[in-house]
């Protein structure tokens, strides 16, 4: 598989409240240029969450797209999704590597830390993310996170960066030009007007940057 590199779309249950809301905004994503996509769904709700993880990986495929779960590896598993994105408080990143193979994509929050994020690099993460660069909607109350961390990773570290936290089309090539592989969005992409358009403007900042 390519290095990871570009846009990271998460989804949001409060911005695609149904099914075929969820499919009709990611796929507008996917046709705009984004090249990985988090199913998050923080609800108790089994069914639901396999039946829409099982859909979103069918449209990915559609589009050369790689599918990771939030925090699930039973669901990754389940799901047939590539791979899993983990917290700081959801699940050792080794652990997950044992269950979901060797060719699992394997992500890790690590914050503001730069030791976290050698620490999921030695258990088997293959990327990290850091984060919050900017005020975020999602997660309101995140450690901010300097600049600074990303030029440091990109120096030390092995694997795509994903930068988090805030970023939107007018900030995010302060942090690709730093060195964050990817950028990780949620609102500034899907709450967009124009879906489709706003994703290629951020896929088109990784062309140029």
């Amino acid at each position: 598989m390519t290095r990871l590199h570009g846009l990271y779309g998460l989804t949001d249950a409060k911005l695609m409240p149904t099914d075929i809301a969820m499919l009709e905004q990611v796929e507008a994503a996917l046709k705009g240029g984004m090249r990985l996509l988090q199913y998050r769904d923080k609800s108790h709700d089994h069914e639901q969450r396999l039946r829409q993880a099982r859909a979103l990986l069918d449209l990915c495929r559609q589009y050369d797209c790689p599918l990771l779960i939030n925090d699930d590896v039973e669901l990754a598993q389940a799901s047939g999704a590539d791979g899993v994105h983990l917290g700081q408080q959801d699940g050792c990143v080794a652990a997950a590597r044992e269950y979901l193979g060797k060719q699992a994509l394997i992500g890790q929050t690590c914050h503001d830390r730069l030791e976290l994020a050698h620490h999921a690099i030695r258990q088997g993460a293959d990327h990290v993310a850091f984060g919050a660069f900017f005020p975020s909607l999602t997660k309101p109350g995140a450690t901010p996170a300097p600049l600074g961390l990303l030029q440091e990773a990109r120096a030390q570290l092995d694997v795509p960066v994903v930068a988090i936290g805030g970023i939107s089309v007018d900030n995010a090539a302060t942090v690709i030009e730093a060195g964050a592989d990817l950028v990780a969005v949620v609102h500034a992409l899907f709450a967009a007007d124009d879906i489709e358009r706003q994703a290629n403007r951020f896929a088109q900042q990784f062309q140029i940057s």
